[in-house]
């Protein structure tokens, strides 16, 4: 095995990995990194883009359920995140240390989890204030992808989640990597799927077409049904989490998206067309 690795690594001309500080800003104890940017521009991008729709006729909420719901927001991707990283990724971790789970500058957060913290968000936001749950769905889920494109492109300047060895041109060997293999920057290709070819789908439906309209819920469905096929696909080049491994030949992010096409199944199905909403 360690052969092959090494005439893997000979034989294959990476290209050259473009590293980029992970710190944007440094002020003495104060740091600011490009991981955090990334959720905080997703964030304010999703606050600005759902209010400019609730400008319009026939918006599911008004701009100031806008920005109350940003605080919302916030608590379920990253309370949500957190906790999904903590329960699906490394619990044993953080049972021998329980405190560990209040140090987010330690990293750590999961996509699934932060999901699961936004619907709950969405859910409890919508009942509170009387509002549809799924036009209010359609438009968060609208935007969700961008975030996604962010954090992908936030990994690959990390240098971290890589992908699997291989020798395709345009490898690329990481610098955290200890056997310095070519590898897919399988970042990219999660920023590329999951982030920006589901970001014009949905808004393209979004704002082109009725189906918000005469299908509340079935962009919501879209979004969960492009995002688990894109993870579904990228895991099999992406390298597994080295503390867990593959199980019965699937990675965790596999098995964790499973039930998000499932649902994704019930959202897209539970009703059939109708007559447009006013």
């Amino acid at each position: 095995m360690i052969e092959i690795l090494a005439g893997l690594t000979a034989t294959t001309a990476a290209l050259p990995y473009p590293e980029i500080d992970p710190v944007l800003i440094r002020i003495g104890p104060l740091v600011i990194r490009w991981y955090s940017l990334a959720y905080l521009a997703g964030l304010l991008f999703g606050w600005w883009y759902i209010k400019r729709l609730a400008r319009k006729p026939g918006a599911p909420m008004s701009p100031q359920h806008v920005d109350d719901f940003l605080t919302w927001a916030v608590i379920g991707v990253v309370g949500g995140g957190r906790l999904g990283y903590v329960l699906f990724y490394n619990l044993p971790k953080y049972l021998a240390d329980p405190l560990a789970v209040l140090r987010l500058w330690d990293g750590g957060m999961s996509f699934h989890g932060g999901l699961i913290g936004v619907i709950l968000a969405v859910i409890l936001f919508c009942r509170r204030n009387n509002l549809d749950l799924w036009k209010v769905s359609d438009a968060v889920a609208t935007v969700a992808p961008l975030g996604l494109f962010l954090g992908r492109i936030a990994n690959f300047i990390n240098g971290e989640l890589w992908g699997r060895a291989t020798d395709v041109p345009w490898a690329m060997v990481f610098p955290g990597d200890p056997l310095g293999l070519p590898r897919h920057p399988s970042q990219l290709y999660e920023a590329f799927g999951e982030g920006l070819l589901l970001l014009v789908l949905l808004m393209s439906l979004y704002n082109f077409t009725d189906l918000r309209r005469r299908w509340p819920g079935f962009i919501a469905g879209l979004f969960f049904m492009g995002y688990g096929l894109a993870r579904l696909l990228v895991e099999f080049v992406r390298e597994p989490d080295a503390h867990l491994g593959l199980m019965a030949g699937i990675s965790r992010g596999q098995l964790l998206s499973i039930p998000m096409l499932l649902f994704a199944l019930w959202l897209m199905t539970r009703r059939h067309p109708g007559k447009a909403a006013s």
